[in-house]
């Protein structure tokens, strides 16, 4: 039995390392250059779980289904940021169980924060085997030296993911953009200005400092259209006037 890992960019080629130390592994990229050696001693073993390490676009579930045919998985594992919804949709369409498991962790050091960060996990309740595939997943992330906790469904934790981490984080470095726009124009020092804040923060752990630069990337700003919530869009806006401000 093998464990396939589709994708591997900043997600699947530290998951690939994470979990190929315990089980036996296939790296699977459509750029056939970053396919490990070690692939042809594993693929004609029969598949426990894909993990699905790809972006969420309009070609993922396309991508998915080939993925799936090519390699005939026992369960499918999502560990790509993905719109609130998918993978119960997602359930709908296959006869094999759809874990969610969404990533957390600074991109530079993933295999780190892969290890060092909880890993969550949530399956729909009707799906078949959910009990096995919850099971199995759990421990295969223990023999990989995670933790693992699981969530009543998938959609708390596809909103989790978004609302309480990438969003969040935005929301942050907007009230920094925010009040640097305040500072510049009352022609005082922004670190100064914060340094009032200071011992706050460091009794109640509630007023955090952030470097107040223009959000890029591609977590933050592309994870709101997954989402599409005019208040979370408000990100975007501010996002948007502190760059023309700082022209």
């Amino acid at each position: 039995m093998k464990d396939v890992v589709v994708g591997l960019g900043e997600i699947g080629k530290p998951m690939f390392k994470l979990i190929s130390k315990s089980v036996k592994t296939v790296g699977y990229d459509k750029n056939t250059k970053l396919n490990p050696k070690s692939n042809q001693k594993y693929m004609e073993l029969p598949t426990r779980f894909i993990h699905i390490c790809i972006p969420f676009n309009k070609f993922f579930y396309t991508n998915l289904k080939k993925s799936t045919r090519k390699f005939s998985p026992k369960s499918i594992v999502i560990h790509s940021t993905i719109s609130p919804g998918t993978t119960s949709w997602l359930q709908s369409k296959f006869n094999i169980p759809v874990i969610y498991s969404a990533t957390r962790g600074v991109h530079k050091r993933m295999l780190r924060d892969l290890r060092r960060y909880t890993k969550f996990f949530a399956i729909q309740k009707n799906a078949p085997d959910a009990k096995w595939a919850s099971s199995q997943f759990s421990l295969l992330m223990r023999k990989a030296g995670v933790k693992t906790k699981r969530m009543s469904n998938p959609l708390t934790l596809e909103l989790g993911k978004i609302v309480c981490d990438t969003s969040y984080y935005g929301w942050l470095i907007n009230y920094a953009q925010i009040s640097q726009a305040i500072a510049s124009k009352h022609k005082v020092d922004y670190d100064e200005m914060w340094s009032f804040a200071n011992e706050i923060h460091k009794f109640l752990g509630n007023r955090p400092k952030m470097f107040p630069g223009f959000i890029g990337g591609h977590c933050v700003i592309p994870n709101l259209e997954l989402i599409k919530d005019d208040s979370l869009n408000q990100i975007n806006k501010i996002n948007e006037y502190f760059k023309k401000f700082k022209k």
